[in-house]
């Protein structure tokens, strides 16, 4: 298990570099002039080069990349062409409100798609076809499309929860998470049917296979069969579909917290995006690229706790 995660931390650092150069260099292709965004349209060509020149945005792309890669190795992401504020500030202001979606995202998504999984498992008929049915539906809508219809059902025509805003957990918790229902609901349809037909899938595998039979012709209790046995040889897939479902999930984020005007890392690479800010959109990119490994390395590690043969590769 030791080794498994060492290698996993050796790959993380080259997926972080490989991650940080493509996010520069495609950003290089955006159209797009920071110089000329800050000076305004009516800025002369003059004064344009000599703040490009200010900003270091006249050198080599090498060169910048190398550059913002040897701060980046010290700590320092760079500052915001646009405000000035160190990056590192800006991502750490923010960062509470995108994984407070995201976790509780994930906590909904890993819950809710066990539950309705091994439920239409063991039941079968009308819930199994309900569930193939609401799974078609959920891998069709996207994520921003059912928050809008969100926000107008419950937060317009029922007004039920807030329709945009983000209330930090210090300062009350009640409307911190009366703040977030919403989003993670849109961002957790879609992963919650995924999960669940996956677990499905699996448990109807595991319930055919002798042994179970087995275990129940012995007297075994149905409980047990389904938490010791079932459940646990049923997770190992699901557990790699929950990743794959985390990781989409991730990019969903970025237009929800757009939606609901959410203080997050995703409407600030939004912002910085459309404006060509550089700096920041690295600097919210390494931490993205950041969460997908963290998320990759708490699956390999759940995954080698239920099958002990990954532990001795």
């Amino acid at each position: 298990m030791i080794r498994l995660i060492l290698t996993r931390l050796a790959l993380s650092i080259l997926l972080v570099l490989v991650a940080s150069a493509a996010i520069f260099f495609l950003m290089s292709l955006v159209p797009g002039d920071p110089a000329r965004t800050i000076l305004g349209a009516n800025a002369t060509p003059e004064l344009v080069a000599r703040l490009r020149e200010q900003l270091g945005l006249d050198r080599p792309l090498a060169l910048q990349y190398g550059t913002w890669l040897a701060g980046a190795v010290r700590g320092d992401l760079g500052e915001s062409v646009l405000s000035g504020d160190p990056v590192i500030s800006l991502i750490v202001a923010r960062i509470p409100v995108t994984l407070s979606l995201l976790l509780l995202s994930t906590l909904v998504i890993a819950v809710l798609g066990t539950v309705l999984g091994l439920l239409s498992a063991i039941r079968g008929g009308a819930l199994g076809r309900l569930l193939d049915a609401v799974s078609l539906v959920g891998l069709a809508l996207p994520s921003y499309w059912v928050a809008i219809v969100l926000v107008a059902l419950f937060a317009v025509a029922i007004r039920i929860f807030p329709a945009t805003g983000y209330i930090a957990f210090g300062d009350d918790p009640g409307r911190w998470l009366l703040s977030l229902i919403l989003p993670v609901a849109a961002l957790s349809l879609g992963g919650v049917t995924i999960v669940a037909k996956q677990m499905r899938d699996s448990a109807l595998d595991v319930l055919s296979r002798d042994y179970i039979r087995v275990l129940r012709a012995t007297g075994i209790r149905e409980r047990n069969i389904l938490f010791k046995h079932i459940l646990r040889n049923a997770a190992l897939p699901s557990l790699t579909v929950l990743g794959i479902t985390v990781v989409g999930a991730l990019m969903g984020a970025v237009f929800v917290e757009n939606v609901f005007v959410l203080p997050g890392l995703g409407s600030l690479v939004t912002q910085a995006t459309t404006s060509h800010d550089l700096p920041v959109v690295l600097g919210v990119g390494v931490f993205f690229t950041l969460f997908v490994i963290v998320v990759n390395l708490v699956i390999d590690i759940l995954y080698g706790l239920l099958n002990p043969k990954v532990r001795v590769r």
